[in-house]
C-alpha cells in the first residue's frame, strides 16, 4: 500500500475560505480537507503487486461510480474507495479517527488535473478516471503507469500522458529510472519497497501469492512494456464497415456464427502486426541512422519481394542493408540506414493464404469454403477476411464452416495431464482412416463433440455394414457388363424399378446434405438406405434372382442392373466421407468411366426413376411383408420353422380391404418372393372373417403348428404353417409338382440350359 501525497501547490485544492472547493458534504469538513492538503497530511493510498512499475508511474486512477472517503488516522487522512475502507484499515493496522466522505463532483472537476505527488520521482501524478478500476480489493485508486499494462496505456493515451517505459528489451532498468538504472526489474522490487519505507510513502508490505502471467514455454514471470509496434488501423478506408459488409455476402454454418464473427469484427482494435521473435517473416522497413525515422514504402517492398522469391524471407536478415537501400535518401537527407528485425504476426501469414494457395496457383478465388473449428473465428477466419478486403476488395470464401472441439466421452477436455486423449494417428492406425472420418460425420460437429471408444466401435460396426454391402453387390456383377447386359429402365422388374424409385429419394437427400454442409444428415441417410432398403430388403428379395435364375436371364439382369446402378450412385455419395473405401471399391466396378471415383460428380437427379404412384403401392406391400415377418419369426421361436421358405403362408382380407386387396391381386406372382417364402394363398373376405373368428379375435394365436396373426395397422389376418412337398435342393423352396426330381420347375430348367 503506497501512500501518493497530494500536491501541496495545486492551485485548485489549496482556495481557503469562500473559494474553497467543496471537497466535502460540509464546510467544515471541506475546511479540515483543506488544511490537511496544505500541511502535506492528505494522501490518495494506491495498491500494487509489482513495486518495479513504480517508477514508471503517471497518474492514479479512480472510478467515478465509486464513493470515496478520507481516513484520519495518526494525523494524516488516507484517500480509498469507501467499500474498501474497512478492509484497507485492517489491513494496513491503522487506527481511524474520522472518515470524511469526499464530493463526488469536486472529486470529478479535478479530473486530468496533476493533483498528486510522485513517492520518490520529481513530477506530479495526474488524476483520472478509468472504467477498469474495480473494488474487488485494494484501496479503489489504481497506479497507472501508460509504459506497462494495456489498460494504463489506454488511459494514459486518453489523457494525453506520455509513454514512459524505463525499462529495456532485457528488462533491465534504464536511465529513465534514475536511481534503479542498470538493475533487472523483478530484483529490485524489494529495493523500491525499501525506498518507499525510507520517504515516509509506504503504509504496509506483504507478500502474497497470486495469479501472473507467465510464459508458456520458459515459465517465467511476464514483463509487460509499451513499444513501438506496426499496426494495421482497422477503420483506415471504412476497412472495418467492408469487412463487415463482406461477412453478409458469406454463407456461414452454422448460421450462428455469422452473428459471432460479425461482432467481433465490428468490436476488434486495430491489428498489431510486428513481433519482436527470432524467427518469422520480417517487416521489411528501413529506420535512418540520422533521424531515426522508419522508412517502409513501395520501394523497399518491391525490392524485398523480388529478393524473397528467389532466396526466401531469411535473405532480410544475411543481405547487406545495400541491397535493399541502394538510392534511398531520408527526408531529412541521409542515406545511411539499418534493417528493422520486427517480424509479421504469424496470423498475417495464414490470413494470406488464400492468396498463397489460390492467387499463386491461378486457381479460382474466393475459396469455395473455409472450415476449421469455432477457436478460428478469432483468428484464421476473421485475418483472412481483413487482409483480403483490404487488398482485393472482397471476402476470401464464399462460405465458412465452423465445427466444435473433440472432447473426451464424459464431455472433458482432451488434455495429457488427465490422460483421456489418444493421438489420431493411433486411432487411424487402430480403427482405419475411413473409420475415423466417419465417426465425425456421424454426429454433430457445430457443436462440441465427446468421442471416444464407444462411438469408435458404434461408427466401425456401421462402416463394416456399408463395406460388406458393397463387397457382396461387387460379388454379384462378376459376370455383368452395362453395356451389354443392363437391363432398360421401363423394361426393368417393378420391384427393382421401386429400388431405384427410393435411390432416387436418397440421392435428394444426400445432395441437399452436401449442400448445406451437414455430414451427419447425409451418413444417417446412407447409413439407413444400405442397412435397411438396400441389406435388409432388396438384396434379401432379390437373393433368389440373383443366385437361382438363369446367368443371363431376364430377371437376374434386371436385379443386377439395379444392383450396379445403386453402387454407382452409392459410392459417388461415399466419397467424400470414407474415400478410401470409395476408391477400393471403384477400382473392382464394372464399367469404369475414370481413372478414380475421386474424378467423377455425383450423379444429377434421374426423373425416369421418380414414381410416387409405385412407391405408395410397394410401401402398402411392405407394410403387408412387415406383418408376415412378425408371423414367421413367432413361427421361427416355436420350431416349427426355421428358414421362411420353410413356411406356406395365407393373406386373409377383412373389412375395409379394398384398396389393399388390389394392390394383393394385382402382386400376387411377386408375394412369394417379397416374403421370401414357398408359397401365398390369397384368402377371401369370407373366409378371413371366419378365420378370425375361429381365432377367437386374438392377435396372435397358434394351434398343432397352425399360426394366425392379426394386424394392428392393417385389415388384415395372415396365416402360416410348413409348407408341404419336397424342398428343391437348390433354391430351398418346396414345390409338389408331380415329378420325382429334386429340383422344382424353374431349377431344372435352369441347369438344364447350363447343360448339367
Amino acid at each position: 500500500y503506497v501512500a501518493f501525497r497530494v500536491n501541496q501547490n495545486a492551485a485548485s485544492l489549496t482556495k481557503t475560505g469562500a473559494q474553497a472547493p467543496a471537497l466535502a458534504d460540509t464546510p467544515a469538513e471541506t475546511e479540515e480537507l483543506v488544511n490537511a492538503i496544505a500541511n502535506g497530511k492528505l494522501f490518495a493510498v494506491i495498491w500494487t503487486t509489482t513495486p518495479w512499475t513504480l517508477p514508471a508511474n503517471l497518474g492514479i486512477s479512480l472510478n467515478e461510480t465509486f464513493d470515496y472517503v478520507a481516513l484520519q488516522a495518526g494525523g494524516n487522512y488516507y484517500v480509498v474507495a469507501e467499500r474498501l475502507a474497512e478492509s484497507f484499515a485492517q489491513a494496513c493496522k491503522l487506527e481511524v479517527d474520522g472518515r470524511i466522505r469526499l464530493n463526488r463532483g469536486a472529486l470529478k472537476a479535478l479530473d486530468g488535473q496533476d493533483v498528486f505527488r510522485h513517492p520518490f520521482a520529481e513530477r506530479d501524478t495526474r488524476l483520472m478516471f478509468g472504467e477498469h478500476v474495480t473494488a474487488d480489493a485494494g484501496t479503489g485508486l489504481v497506479h497507472t503507469a501508460p509504459g506497462h499494462g494495456y489498460e494504463d496505456f489506454v488511459i494514459g493515451t486518453r489523457y494525453g500522458l506520455p509513454i514512459l517505459t524505463p525499462v529495456d528489451d532485457g528488462g533491465v532498468f534504464t536511465a529513465e529510472a534514475g536511481e534503479w538504472a542498470g538493475r533487472r526489474v523483478f530484483e529490485a522490487n524489494d529495493a523500491i519497497v525499501e525506498k518507499l519505507r525510507s520517504v515516509g510513502a509506504l503504509l504496509e508490505a506483504e507478500k502474497l501469492s497470486h495469479s501472473y502471467p507467465h510464459c508458456w514455454r520458459c515459465k517465467n514471470p511476464l514483463i509487460f512494456r509499451a513499444t513501438e509496434q506496426w499496426f494495421l488501423r482497422i477503420d483506415h478506408g471504412m476497412l472495418r464497415d467492408r469487412a463487415i459488409g463482406e461477412i453478409d455476402k458469406v454463407r456461414w454454418v452454422p448460421s450462428w456464427s455469422r452473428d459471432r464473427i460479425r461482432n467481433m469484427v465490428a468490436t476488434r482494435p486495430d491489428w498489431c502486426l510486428s513481433r519482436q521473435r527470432a524467427w518469422g517473416v520480417p517487416i521489411p522497413a528501413l529506420r535512418c541512422i540520422k533521424c531515426r525515422k522508419v522508412l517502409l514504402d513501395d520501394t523497399v517492398l518491391n525490392r524485398a519481394q523480388a529478393v524473397f522469391v528467389e532466396q526466401g524471407s531469411d535473405a532480410w536478415y544475411h543481405r547487406p542493408v545495400a541491397d535493399f537501400a541502394a538510392g534511398l535518401r531520408c527526408g531529412c537527407g541521409s542515406n545511411a540506414f539499418t534493417k528493422e528485425e520486427d517480424v509479421l504476426d504469424v496470423w498475417f501469414d495464414s490470413g494470406c493464404s488464400h492468396e498463397a494457395v489460390l492467387g499463386v496457383r491461378k486457381l479460382s478465388w474466393p475459396a469455395d469454403a473455409y472450415c476449421e473449428g469455432v477457436d478460428q473465428t478469432r483468428g484464421w477466419f476473421q485475418v483472412s477476411l481483413i487482409t483480403a478486403t483490404a487488398a482485393l476488395g472482397a471476402a476470401p470464401y464464399k462460405a465458412v464452416v465452423t465445427h466444435g472441439l473433440a472432447l473426451d466421452e464424459l464431455g472433458r477436455k482432451m488434455s495429457k495431464s488427465l490422460g483421456n486423449f489418444e493421438y489420431a494417428s493411433e486411432v487411424v492406425d487402430r480403427i482405419g482412416a475411413d473409420v475415423f472420418r466417419l465417426v465425425f460425420a456421424s454426429i454433430d460437429y457445430s457443436s462440441d463433440m465427446n468421442v471416444g471408444p464407444n462411438l469408435f466401435t458404434a461408427v466401425a460396426e456401421a462402416y463394416r455394414k456399408i463395406r460388406n454391402t458393397c463387397r457382396y453387390i461387387l460379388g454379384n456383377l462378376n459376370d455383368f457388363e452395362p453395356a451389354r447386359d443392363a437391363v432398360e429402365p421401363s423394361a426393368m422388374r417393378e420391384f427393382d424399378r421401386f429400388m431405384m424409385a427410393r435411390l432416387e429419394r436418397l440421392k435428394h437427400e444426400v445432395q441437399r446434405a452436401y449442400e448445406n454442409y451437414d455430414f451427419q444428415a447425409a451418413y444417417q441417410a446412407i447409413s439407413n438406405f444400405v442397412v435397411i432398403d438396400l441389406s435388409s430388403l432388396f438384396i434379401d428379395v432379390s437373393r433368389d434372382r440373383l443366385y437361382c435364375d438363369g446367368p443371363a436371364s431376364f430377371e437376374r439382369r434386371s436385379a443386377q442392373t439395379a444392383l450396379y446402378i445403386v453402387l454407382d450412385n452409392l459410392i459417388r455419395m461415399l466419397a467424400p466421407l470414407i474415400p478410401f473405401t470409395a476408391e477400393e471399391v471403384y477400382s473392382h466396378m464394372p464399367g469404369r468411366t475414370a481413372e478414380s471415383v475421386h474424378l467423377l460428380a455425383m450423379h444429377p437427379p434421374d426423373e425416369r426413376w421418380s414414381d410416387s404412384a409405385l412407391e405408395e403401392k410397394w410401401s402398402l406391400l411392405l407394410e403387408v411383408r412387415s406383418e408376415a415377418l412378425k408371423l414367421l419369426e413367432t413361427m421361427r421361436k416355436a420350431g416349427t420353422i426355421g428358414a421362411g421358405l420353410d413356411a406356406t403362408v395365407q393373406l386373409g382380407l377383412l373389412d375395409g380391404a379394398n384398396s389393399l386387396g388390389t394392390v394383393l391381386s394385382e402382386y400376387r406372382e411377386d408375394l412369394k418372393d417379397l416374403l421370401i417364402v414357398s408359397d401365398v394363398e390369397l384368402l377371401s373376405g369370407q373366409d378371413a372373417a371366419a378365420l378370425k373368428a375361429t381365432t377367437n379375435g386374438y392377435e396372435d394365436f397358434q394351434s398343432d403348428g397352425f399360426f394366425a396373426h392379426a394386424s394392428a395397422q392393417l385389415p388384415l389376418i395372415v396365416t402360416g404353417r410348413h409348407a408341404s412337398g419336397r424342398k428343391c435342393l437348390r433354391c430351398w423352396k418346396y414345390f409338389d409338382d408331380g415329378s420325382e426330381s429334386e429340383l422344382d420347375a424353374r431349377c431344372r430348367q435352369v441347369v438344364e440350359a447350363l447343360g448339367r
